[in-house]
């Protein structure tokens, strides 16, 4: 059972974080850029390059600080959720959305890979 939660887990924080990464290209080159051709918000993406190899091997200590990381982009989410709209609204509660899942997913991974849970 563990190892389901495990191999769940593992998967969706794979997906979401990529998913977040796309999205925040996407939002700042492509689909709706602060200025016309786009802007060097898109930079945002560079701290969640940090854990993506970590995330794919299934690294417990990665897993761990990435939840703390997410936080922020959670945060940005629900800001420009609040104060944009258009397609920069729906963009917001997707970065909402893929970083909820992620730090769901993390917090699970990092309990369930923890020496308590793999003892039994």
């Amino acid at each position: 059972m563990i190892a389901r939660w495990l191999m769940i887990s593992r998967w969706v924080a794979s997906v979401s974080l990529i998913a977040l990464i796309v999205l925040c290209l996407g939002w700042e080159i492509l689909w709706a850029p602060l200025r016309a051709g786009g802007s060097l918000l898109f930079l945002k993406v560079l701290p969640l390059l940090g854990p993506v190899f970590g995330i794919l091997r299934g690294k417990r200590y990665t897993y761990q600080w990435s939840g703390m990381l997410i936080l922020f982009y959670f945060t940005e989410g629900v800001v420009r959720a609040w104060s944009e709209t258009g397609i920069s609204h729906w963009l917001a509660l997707a970065e909402i959305l893929f970083s909820a899942l992620f730090f769901a997913s993390v917090v699970t991974y990092a309990k369930f890979s923890g020496s308590r849970y793999q003892a039994a």
